[in-house]
């Protein structure tokens, strides 16, 4: 079973259409700034577990992925987006972020 129907593109790609650039504008810099974000949580992640990080570094760290995220659900709710639209469809690639 597919998504696609004669009148309307798969779900999660970007479709950018004149009444809706903004919202799709948004949606693909968001997707961009979350794929960043996660890369930066497990890059983060790692450097924790291998004790490379002294306390106020851990600390700073873990603030401001927290504050990215805050920021991150601020701007997907004033526009309408769920996380799950953040994550594009790259066809046999399969989708940009990983699932949870």
């Amino acid at each position: 079973m597919t998504d696609r129907t004669p009148d309307r593109p798969p779900r999660n790609r970007l479709d950018l259409e004149p009444d809706t650039v903004e919202r799709d504008l948004v949606k693909l810099v968001l997707t961009v700034v979350e794929l960043l974000r996660q890369l930066m949580e497990r890059q983060a992640v790692r450097r924790f577990d291998t004790g490379q990080l002294t306390e106020d570094q851990e600390e700073r760290i873990g603030l401001t992925l927290m504050l990215l995220e805050d920021r991150m659900a601020e701007l997907r709710e004033r526009y309408g987006l769920r996380p799950e639209d953040l994550n594009l469809d790259l066809g046999p690639l399969g989708p940009l972020l990983p699932r949870d």
